[in-house]
């Protein structure tokens, strides 16, 4: 059905009741039609309302002229604490003006730039930048815009993590990561103290980066959010995370290894481990190849209670005598696009990550 959405005019009435308003702090204007013009309104009101918390300006047609006039707002900006810019193409351009916002500005806790199309520029910029910040807790940079096979930006944002030691959650989905990449992430989580949610989904790591991030998770005690989604670490690398979280983890809470080509015994070892590591509580597993061995194992889990429903992306089912799963709509993340239609908007089953790892004010 067709819907009205808020366009920059809109936007324009809305910043001139809201710069009055002493008790709203938050406010969600996604999937609109504000464009580069509503982004002047929305500097504005960040210039002139101090009690907002919260903007929610994802997929509003915000290019890098909008980016930069709401960059440079956010300098004497002292009480936004969380801005969601995801899906608005400010490109390279937009991301340098974010980037050096972040040297002034001492408030601001979350930001999300994914899908920005941020180029290698701007990342660097962001990794240098962080090495100094004490402010920032979360940041998304997923999907930037990168040319080459050399992974920079993972070089660059690993030596930030081995400086920095306030950043709690870090998102680097679609960065071309690869083993070599993994290597360096790794090297750095040896030194950092900080980091608890890790997002390293759709890359290219396969079983070979498993390796260094079995080793490095033996002796790192703050890391509680992994995701490992759509890489491709098959079942010897599902074993080596296994046998680390079987003997020597006991901080890791929510593991996501959904459509990574591990087939039935790859995904038993896993479900082991759960049996001997009290502190793993959430598993995903979708998109692997399923065979009946697997099927019995989660079954089992979930009948004895070691792994709630609540916490895991498949249930089980029985025909004639035999275990099957099905996905349910559970993960670190479901709804970090788009809200169900109907139910609880924010259910903790389908965004655990979030919940188990609680950064910025979310409304």
């Amino acid at each position: 059905m067709p819907v009205e959405r808020v366009t920059c005019e809109d936007f324009w009435i809305l910043s001139r009741i809201l710069k009055k308003n002493l008790y709203i702090n938050g406010l969600d204007v996604r999937y609109n039609l504000i464009s580069d013009v509503g982004a002047y309104y929305a500097a504005r009101l960040l210039q002139k309302q101090h009690k907002l918390i919260y903007l929610n300006l994802m997929f509003n047609d915000i290019g890098p002229e909008g980016g930069e006039l709401i960059a440079k707002a956010l300098h004497k900006n002292t009480t936004l604490k969380y801005l969601r810019m995801t899906g608005n193409k400010i490109e390279n351009k937009g991301g340098m003006f974010f980037a050096a916002m972040l040297q002034i500005n001492s408030s601001l806790e979350k930001l999300d730039l994914g899908d920005c199309d941020l180029g290698m520029q701007s990342v660097i910029a962001f990794a240098t930048v962080l090495t100094q910040n004490q402010t920032i807790k979360g940041i998304n940079l997923n999907r930037p815009i990168l040319y080459g096979e050399q992974e920079e930006s993972t070089v660059h944002l690993g030596h930030m993590l081995k400086e920095n030691h306030c950043l709690v959650e870090l998102h680097m989905c679609k960065h071309n990561v690869k083993n070599c990449g993994i290597k360096q992430l790794c090297d750095a989580l040896y030194l950092n103290g900080s980091l608890r949610y890790l997002d390293v989904s759709c890359n290219k790591i396969t079983r070979d980066g498993m390796v260094y991030l079995a080793d490095v998770l033996k002796t790192n005690t703050t890391l509680e959010v992994l995701d490992l989604s759509f890489n491709r670490i098959e079942n010897a690398g599902a074993k080596y995370l296994s046998e680390t979280l079987a003997s020597y983890n006991r901080s890791l809470k929510a593991l996501s290894v959904v459509s990574n080509n591990i087939e039935g015994e790859g995904l038993v070892a896993l479900s082991q481990s759960m049996k001997i590591n009290p502190t793993l509580s959430n598993v995903y597993i979708w998109g692997n190849k399923f065979d009946e061995a697997t099927c019995v194992a989660y079954s089992e889990l979930m009948q004895m209670g070691r792994l709630k429903p609540d916490n895991t992306d498949v249930e089980a089912y029985v025909v004639d005598g035999h275990v099957y799963l099905a996905e349910v709509s559970n993960g670190l993340k479901r709804h970090y696009y788009w809200r169900p239609t109907y139910g609880a908007a924010c259910r903790h089953s389908a965004n655990a990550g979030f919940t188990l790892v609680p950064v910025g004010g979310h409304l």
